[in-house]
């Protein structure tokens, strides 16, 4: 059986988040590249814990899998955390596992599904990431989608003998423009 499709860009789209890929998750959080960049680096992910976090995100937020449209492969994760309905705002969290897929546009085109989920399904008004500032490319992706640094945190993360800061970047309803929902709306198609 295939992945739902609730969020459908170009090269990619987004499926809710189950248990059934915990394997493949498990394996990019224990991942160095992967895990340092996420800041889960000291955590102990075993396949176990992994499913049960994953059939439990949705509990927390929004979750869903990056799938690969050409083929349906999951290639990452996107997500919506402490999501506040009352004052409209968000975390956002994400991250490509696979790294032939990586530096190719799909976590930018992710990002932006993401987005419009969030302020065009849920009404976000604000949505935020935390990266750090050696992730050059998380920073790149979101700038491109039209996030904007807000703060940093000085040499608040420790690697071994390097200190890096933490990168505050959000960005507003009125300032992503992008919205694949909006442009069929605009068009006046209707849902199937």
């Amino acid at each position: 059986m295939g992945h739902l499709r609730k969020m459908i860009g170009d090269n990619c789209y987004l499926s809710p988040v189950d248990g059934k890929e915990a394997d493949k998750v498990a394996k990019w959080s224990n991942d160095i590249e992967v895990a340092l960049k996420t800041g889960d680096i000291s955590d102990m992910i075993t396949y176990e814990l992994q499913k049960e976090y994953l059939k439990n995100m949705n509990n927390r937020g929004y979750g869903f899998y990056i799938v690969r449209k050409e083929d349906d492969e999951v290639i990452g994760i996107a997500r919506l955390m402490r999501v506040n309905l009352i004052n409209k705002n968000a975390m956002m969290g994400m991250f490509i596992g696979q790294k032939d897929n990586r530096s190719n546009g799909i976590g930018t085109e992710a990002t932006k599904l993401l987005l419009d989920f969030g302020f065009n399904v849920i009404n976000l008004r604000n949505i935020m990431i935390e990266t750090f500032s050696f992730n050059k490319a998380a920073m790149k992706a979101c700038k491109k989608c039209g996030f904007k640094e807000i703060g940093r945190r000085r040499k608040s993360i420790i690697y071994g003998e390097n200190e890096y800061d933490e990168v505050f970047m959000d960005i507003l309803n009125d300032e992503f423009k992008d919205s694949k929902i909006n442009k069929i709306l605009n068009k006046g198609k209707e849902f199937n």
